[in-house]
Protein backbone atom coordinates (compact mmCIF):
# COMPACT_ATOMS: atom_id res chain seq x y z
CA UNK A 1 0.00 0.00 0.00
CA UNK A 2 1.56 3.38 -0.96
CA UNK A 3 2.71 5.81 1.63
CA UNK A 4 0.92 9.26 2.27
CA UNK A 5 -1.98 7.88 4.25
CA UNK A 6 -3.72 9.49 7.23
CA UNK A 7 -5.89 8.77 9.91
CA UNK A 8 -9.04 10.53 7.86
CA UNK A 9 -8.02 8.24 4.86
CA UNK A 10 -8.00 5.06 6.77
CA UNK A 11 -11.12 5.66 7.67
CA UNK A 12 -12.23 5.92 4.18
CA UNK A 13 -11.10 3.07 3.74
CA UNK A 14 -12.37 1.04 6.65
CA UNK A 15 -16.09 2.33 5.54
CA UNK A 16 -15.52 1.24 1.84
CA UNK A 17 -15.14 -2.14 3.18
CA UNK A 18 -18.00 -1.98 5.45
CA UNK A 19 -20.05 -0.95 2.74
CA UNK A 20 -18.60 -3.61 0.03
CA UNK A 21 -19.32 -6.26 2.94
CA UNK A 22 -23.09 -4.54 3.90
CA UNK A 23 -23.47 -4.74 -0.17
CA UNK A 24 -22.49 -8.51 -0.34
CA UNK A 25 -24.50 -9.78 1.79
CA UNK A 26 -27.70 -7.34 1.43
CA UNK A 27 -27.90 -8.24 -2.20
CA UNK A 28 -26.63 -12.01 -2.12
CA UNK A 29 -30.19 -12.79 -3.33
CA UNK A 30 -30.08 -10.63 -6.43
CA UNK A 31 -27.75 -13.84 -7.77
CA UNK A 32 -29.12 -16.75 -5.74
CA UNK A 33 -32.79 -16.50 -4.16
CA UNK A 34 -34.32 -17.74 -7.31
CA UNK A 35 -31.85 -20.64 -7.56
CA UNK A 36 -32.78 -21.27 -3.82
CA UNK A 37 -36.39 -20.82 -4.23
CA UNK A 38 -36.75 -23.48 -6.89
CA UNK A 39 -34.06 -26.03 -5.14
CA UNK A 40 -31.77 -26.19 -7.72
CA UNK A 41 -29.20 -24.97 -4.99
CA UNK A 42 -29.51 -25.47 -1.30
CA UNK A 43 -28.54 -22.11 0.46
CA UNK A 44 -25.48 -22.54 1.78
CA UNK A 45 -23.71 -24.01 -1.44
CA UNK A 46 -25.53 -21.32 -3.02
CA UNK A 47 -24.04 -18.22 -1.19
CA UNK A 48 -20.60 -20.33 -1.52
CA UNK A 49 -20.95 -20.64 -5.55
CA UNK A 50 -22.20 -16.80 -5.40
CA UNK A 51 -18.90 -15.75 -2.98
CA UNK A 52 -16.17 -17.18 -5.70
CA UNK A 53 -18.13 -16.22 -8.56
CA UNK A 54 -18.52 -12.30 -7.15
CA UNK A 55 -14.78 -12.20 -6.44
CA UNK A 56 -13.90 -13.21 -9.76
CA UNK A 57 -16.40 -10.88 -11.58
CA UNK A 58 -14.92 -8.13 -9.79
CA UNK A 59 -11.88 -8.73 -11.36
CA UNK A 60 -12.63 -8.22 -14.73
CA UNK A 61 -12.74 -4.18 -15.29
CA UNK A 62 -12.89 -0.84 -13.89
CA UNK A 63 -14.82 1.36 -16.38
CA UNK A 64 -17.65 0.94 -13.53
CA UNK A 65 -14.87 2.16 -11.01
CA UNK A 66 -13.91 5.15 -13.06
CA UNK A 67 -17.46 6.33 -13.64
CA UNK A 68 -17.85 6.70 -9.66
CA UNK A 69 -14.25 7.94 -9.08
CA UNK A 70 -14.68 10.70 -11.98
CA UNK A 71 -18.17 10.53 -13.50
CA UNK A 72 -20.11 11.93 -10.82
CA UNK A 73 -19.32 14.85 -8.79
CA UNK A 74 -15.90 17.11 -7.93
CA UNK A 75 -14.77 16.91 -4.16
CA UNK A 76 -12.59 19.84 -2.49
CA UNK A 77 -8.91 18.47 -2.19
CA UNK A 78 -7.09 17.04 1.05
CA UNK A 79 -9.35 16.55 4.01
CA UNK A 80 -12.55 17.98 2.55
CA UNK A 81 -12.49 15.54 -0.15
CA UNK A 82 -11.91 12.32 2.07
CA UNK A 83 -15.22 13.92 4.51
CA UNK A 84 -17.49 14.15 1.33
CA UNK A 85 -16.30 10.20 0.73
CA UNK A 86 -17.10 9.37 4.20
CA UNK A 87 -20.43 11.13 4.77
CA UNK A 88 -21.53 9.36 0.93
CA UNK A 89 -20.32 5.95 2.55
CA UNK A 90 -22.40 6.47 5.75
CA UNK A 91 -25.28 7.60 3.62
CA UNK A 92 -25.00 4.32 1.37
CA UNK A 93 -24.37 1.80 4.83
CA UNK A 94 -27.36 3.99 6.23
CA UNK A 95 -29.86 3.09 3.60
CA UNK A 96 -28.73 -0.40 3.03
CA UNK A 97 -28.85 -1.14 6.64
CA UNK A 98 -32.35 -0.03 6.82
CA UNK A 99 -33.65 -2.08 3.63
CA UNK A 100 -32.19 -5.05 4.67
CA UNK A 101 -33.61 -4.87 8.30
CA UNK A 102 -37.21 -4.39 6.48
CA UNK A 103 -36.36 -7.00 3.84
CA UNK A 104 -36.86 -4.64 1.29
CA UNK A 105 -34.56 -5.45 -2.07
CA UNK A 106 -33.30 -1.63 -3.01
CA UNK A 107 -30.21 -0.65 -4.69
CA UNK A 108 -26.72 -0.59 -2.70
CA UNK A 109 -25.47 0.99 -6.23
CA UNK A 110 -27.61 4.11 -5.70
CA UNK A 111 -27.85 4.27 -2.17
CA UNK A 112 -23.79 4.99 -2.90
CA UNK A 113 -24.33 7.50 -5.47
CA UNK A 114 -26.90 8.95 -3.97
CA UNK A 115 -24.71 9.84 -0.90
CA UNK A 116 -22.09 10.82 -2.84
CA UNK A 117 -23.96 13.12 -4.61
CA UNK A 118 -25.33 14.37 -1.26
CA UNK A 119 -22.03 14.78 0.19
CA UNK A 120 -21.26 16.63 -2.71
CA UNK A 121 -23.97 19.12 -2.59
CA UNK A 122 -23.66 19.91 1.10
CA UNK A 123 -19.73 20.52 0.54
CA UNK A 124 -19.49 22.31 -2.44
CA UNK A 125 -23.00 23.27 -3.48
CA UNK A 126 -24.83 21.91 -7.11
CA UNK A 127 -22.23 23.09 -9.22
CA UNK A 128 -20.02 20.27 -7.81
CA UNK A 129 -21.68 17.87 -9.62
CA UNK A 130 -21.25 17.09 -13.47
CA UNK A 131 -24.95 16.06 -14.89
CA UNK A 132 -23.91 14.52 -18.25
CA UNK A 133 -22.30 12.14 -16.22
CA UNK A 134 -25.35 11.49 -13.57
CA UNK A 135 -27.59 11.94 -16.79
CA UNK A 136 -26.08 9.31 -18.93
CA UNK A 137 -24.20 6.95 -16.70
CA UNK A 138 -26.59 7.09 -13.56
CA UNK A 139 -30.23 8.40 -14.26
CA UNK A 140 -30.40 6.75 -17.96
CA UNK A 141 -29.55 3.15 -16.62
CA UNK A 142 -31.64 3.54 -13.93
CA UNK A 143 -34.53 4.28 -15.84
CA UNK A 144 -33.49 1.82 -18.42
CA UNK A 145 -32.30 -1.29 -16.99
CA UNK A 146 -35.59 -2.33 -15.17
CA UNK A 147 -37.79 -1.57 -18.31
CA UNK A 148 -35.43 -3.53 -20.12
CA UNK A 149 -35.28 -6.17 -17.33
CA UNK A 150 -39.34 -6.77 -17.81
CA UNK A 151 -39.11 -7.09 -21.46
CA UNK A 152 -35.64 -9.07 -21.98
CA UNK A 153 -37.53 -11.36 -18.91
CA UNK A 154 -40.74 -11.82 -20.75
CA UNK A 155 -39.65 -12.73 -24.21
CA UNK A 156 -37.04 -14.96 -22.80
CA UNK A 157 -39.72 -17.07 -20.86
CA UNK A 158 -42.04 -17.09 -23.87
CA UNK A 159 -39.34 -18.19 -25.94
CA UNK A 160 -38.77 -20.89 -23.68
CA UNK A 161 -42.10 -22.24 -23.51
CA UNK A 162 -42.56 -22.00 -27.03
CA UNK A 163 -39.29 -24.35 -27.54
CA UNK A 164 -40.20 -26.69 -24.95
CA UNK A 165 -44.10 -26.56 -25.24
CA UNK A 166 -44.50 -30.18 -25.87
CA UNK A 167 -41.66 -31.24 -23.15
CA UNK A 168 -42.41 -33.57 -20.11
CA UNK A 169 -42.91 -30.75 -17.39
CA UNK A 170 -41.40 -32.49 -14.54
CA UNK A 171 -38.35 -33.38 -17.03
CA UNK A 172 -37.86 -29.88 -18.09
CA UNK A 173 -38.10 -28.99 -14.56
CA UNK A 174 -34.95 -31.23 -13.76
CA UNK A 175 -33.27 -29.89 -16.60
CA UNK A 176 -33.90 -26.39 -15.70
CA UNK A 177 -33.12 -26.88 -12.75
CA UNK A 178 -29.09 -28.15 -13.05
CA UNK A 179 -28.86 -25.07 -16.15
CA UNK A 180 -30.16 -22.78 -13.28
CA UNK A 181 -26.54 -23.58 -11.18
CA UNK A 182 -24.97 -21.89 -14.10
CA UNK A 183 -27.41 -19.52 -14.50
CA UNK A 184 -27.13 -18.13 -10.59
CA UNK A 185 -22.96 -18.15 -11.32
CA UNK A 186 -23.57 -15.83 -14.36
CA UNK A 187 -25.66 -13.63 -12.01
CA UNK A 188 -23.49 -13.77 -8.99
CA UNK A 189 -20.55 -13.19 -12.20
CA UNK A 190 -22.10 -10.72 -13.46
CA UNK A 191 -23.12 -8.66 -9.97
CA UNK A 192 -19.26 -8.83 -8.81
CA UNK A 193 -18.27 -7.24 -12.24
CA UNK A 194 -20.52 -4.64 -11.53
CA UNK A 195 -21.27 -3.83 -7.70
CA UNK A 196 -17.64 -4.11 -6.80
CA UNK A 197 -16.20 -1.65 -9.12
CA UNK A 198 -18.63 0.73 -6.95
CA UNK A 199 -16.33 0.62 -4.26
CA UNK A 200 -13.41 0.48 -6.31
CA UNK A 201 -14.25 3.82 -7.56
CA UNK A 202 -15.56 5.43 -4.19
CA UNK A 203 -11.79 4.14 -2.58
CA UNK A 204 -10.19 5.53 -5.49
CA UNK A 205 -11.65 8.51 -5.55
CA UNK A 206 -11.04 9.15 -2.02
CA UNK A 207 -6.98 8.29 -2.77
CA UNK A 208 -7.18 11.32 -5.53
CA UNK A 209 -8.81 13.75 -3.24
CA UNK A 210 -5.84 12.61 -0.46
CA UNK A 211 -3.17 13.70 -3.25
CA UNK A 212 -2.27 9.48 -3.09
CA UNK A 213 -3.10 9.45 -7.02
CA UNK A 214 -2.54 11.58 -9.51
CA UNK A 215 -5.28 10.65 -11.41
CA UNK A 216 -8.42 7.95 -11.39
CA UNK A 217 -6.42 4.92 -12.14
CA UNK A 218 -7.97 2.11 -9.53
CA UNK A 219 -4.74 0.35 -8.35
CA UNK A 220 -4.47 -3.25 -8.17
CA UNK A 221 -4.87 -3.58 -4.38
CA UNK A 222 -7.85 -1.99 -4.55
CA UNK A 223 -9.39 -3.75 -6.87
CA UNK A 224 -8.26 -7.00 -4.62
CA UNK A 225 -9.60 -5.61 -1.66
CA UNK A 226 -12.99 -4.86 -3.03
CA UNK A 227 -13.53 -8.13 -4.83
CA UNK A 228 -12.69 -9.63 -1.17
CA UNK A 229 -14.79 -7.47 0.80
CA UNK A 230 -18.16 -8.27 -1.20
CA UNK A 231 -17.44 -11.83 -1.46
CA UNK A 232 -16.98 -12.15 2.40
CA UNK A 233 -20.01 -10.05 2.44
CA UNK A 234 -21.80 -12.60 0.24
CA UNK A 235 -21.01 -15.72 2.00
CA UNK A 236 -22.68 -13.92 5.65
CA UNK A 237 -26.00 -14.14 3.12
CA UNK A 238 -29.27 -11.89 3.41
CA UNK A 239 -32.25 -14.12 4.10
CA UNK A 240 -34.67 -11.69 4.50
CA UNK A 241 -33.90 -10.28 1.07
CA UNK A 242 -33.77 -13.92 -0.29
CA UNK A 243 -37.43 -14.72 1.22
CA UNK A 244 -38.67 -11.55 -0.21
CA UNK A 245 -36.88 -11.86 -3.97
CA UNK A 246 -37.35 -16.14 -4.02
CA UNK A 247 -40.66 -16.43 -2.76
CA UNK A 248 -42.84 -13.24 -2.74
CA UNK A 249 -42.78 -11.29 -6.18
CA UNK A 250 -44.02 -14.12 -7.70
CA UNK A 251 -44.40 -18.45 -7.48
CA UNK A 252 -40.62 -20.15 -9.39
CA UNK A 253 -40.18 -23.40 -11.43
CA UNK A 254 -36.59 -23.48 -12.54
CA UNK A 255 -37.28 -22.51 -15.88
CA UNK A 256 -38.36 -18.84 -14.50
CA UNK A 257 -35.24 -18.95 -12.26
CA UNK A 258 -33.25 -19.70 -15.69
CA UNK A 259 -35.01 -17.11 -17.82
CA UNK A 260 -34.59 -14.60 -14.87
CA UNK A 261 -31.20 -15.44 -14.03
CA UNK A 262 -29.77 -14.68 -17.63
CA UNK A 263 -31.71 -12.19 -18.26
CA UNK A 264 -29.96 -9.90 -15.70
CA UNK A 265 -26.98 -10.96 -15.52
CA UNK A 266 -26.95 -10.23 -19.94
CA UNK A 267 -28.21 -6.76 -18.79
CA UNK A 268 -25.98 -6.12 -16.13
CA UNK A 269 -22.48 -7.70 -17.64
CA UNK A 270 -23.25 -4.82 -20.86
CA UNK A 271 -23.75 -2.10 -18.54
CA UNK A 272 -20.75 -2.99 -16.53
CA UNK A 273 -19.10 -2.79 -19.67
CA UNK A 274 -20.31 0.34 -20.83
CA UNK A 275 -19.39 1.69 -17.50
CA UNK A 276 -22.64 1.92 -16.44
CA UNK A 277 -23.21 1.61 -12.69
CA UNK A 278 -26.67 -0.25 -12.66
CA UNK A 279 -28.35 -1.30 -9.54
CA UNK A 280 -28.47 -5.51 -9.99
CA UNK A 281 -31.39 -5.47 -7.63
CA UNK A 282 -33.33 -3.21 -10.18
CA UNK A 283 -32.36 -5.93 -12.94
CA UNK A 284 -32.94 -9.01 -11.10
CA UNK A 285 -36.34 -7.93 -10.02
CA UNK A 286 -37.96 -6.90 -12.89
CA UNK A 287 -36.57 -9.74 -14.92
CA UNK A 288 -38.65 -11.78 -12.17
CA UNK A 289 -41.68 -9.80 -12.63
CA UNK A 290 -41.52 -10.12 -16.75
CA UNK A 291 -40.87 -13.91 -16.12
CA UNK A 292 -43.60 -14.09 -13.70
CA UNK A 293 -45.60 -11.75 -16.05
CA UNK A 294 -45.54 -14.41 -19.11
CA UNK A 295 -47.61 -16.69 -17.37
CA UNK A 296 -50.31 -14.50 -16.36
CA UNK A 297 -50.29 -10.73 -14.73
CA UNK A 298 -52.12 -11.94 -11.46
CA UNK A 299 -49.09 -14.45 -11.30
CA UNK A 300 -46.92 -11.31 -10.04
CA UNK A 301 -47.55 -10.48 -6.11
CA UNK A 302 -47.74 -6.63 -7.60
CA UNK A 303 -48.19 -5.14 -4.00
CA UNK A 304 -45.17 -6.90 -2.68
CA UNK A 305 -43.60 -5.29 -6.65
CA UNK A 306 -44.88 -1.87 -5.51
CA UNK A 307 -43.35 -2.12 -2.35
CA UNK A 308 -39.84 -2.61 -4.12
CA UNK A 309 -40.47 0.08 -6.78
CA UNK A 310 -41.10 2.75 -3.29
CA UNK A 311 -37.69 2.05 -2.31
CA UNK A 312 -36.26 2.23 -5.41
CA UNK A 313 -38.07 5.71 -5.51
CA UNK A 314 -36.92 6.52 -2.23
CA UNK A 315 -33.08 5.20 -2.60
CA UNK A 316 -31.26 8.48 -4.09
CA UNK A 317 -33.04 10.91 -2.15
CA UNK A 318 -32.77 9.53 1.08
CA UNK A 319 -29.39 8.13 0.94
CA UNK A 320 -28.48 11.78 -0.17
CA UNK A 321 -30.14 12.97 3.17
CA UNK A 322 -28.17 10.94 5.04
CA UNK A 323 -25.16 11.62 3.15
CA UNK A 324 -25.64 15.18 3.77
CA UNK A 325 -26.06 15.19 7.39
CA UNK A 326 -22.94 13.02 7.90
CA UNK A 327 -21.21 15.90 5.83
CA UNK A 328 -23.09 18.62 8.43
CA UNK A 329 -21.41 16.18 11.58
CA UNK A 330 -17.94 15.32 9.93
CA UNK A 331 -17.20 18.75 8.38
CA UNK A 332 -17.76 20.58 11.99
CA UNK A 333 -15.67 17.86 13.83
CA UNK A 334 -12.93 17.25 11.66
CA UNK A 335 -12.98 20.57 9.84
CA UNK A 336 -12.82 23.33 12.57
CA UNK A 337 -11.46 26.28 11.30
CA UNK A 338 -15.10 25.63 8.23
Amino acid sequence: MPSGFTLLLLLVLALAVAFDYVNGFHDTANAIATSVSTRALRPHHAILMSAAANFIGALTGTAVAKTIAAGIATTPGGDGGQIVVCAALVGGIAWNLITWRLGIPSSSSHALIGGLIGAAVAAGGVEALKPDGIGQKVLLPLVLSPILGIIFGFAMMVLLLNLFQRANPRRLNERFRRLQILSAAFMAFSHGSNDAQKTMGIITLALVAGGVLAEPVVPLWVIILAATAISFGTAAGGWRIIRTMGQRVVKLDPVHGFAAETTAATIILGASTFGMPVSTTHVIASAIMGVGASDRLSAVRWGVAWNIVTAWVLTLPASAAVAWIAWEILSRVLLPAR
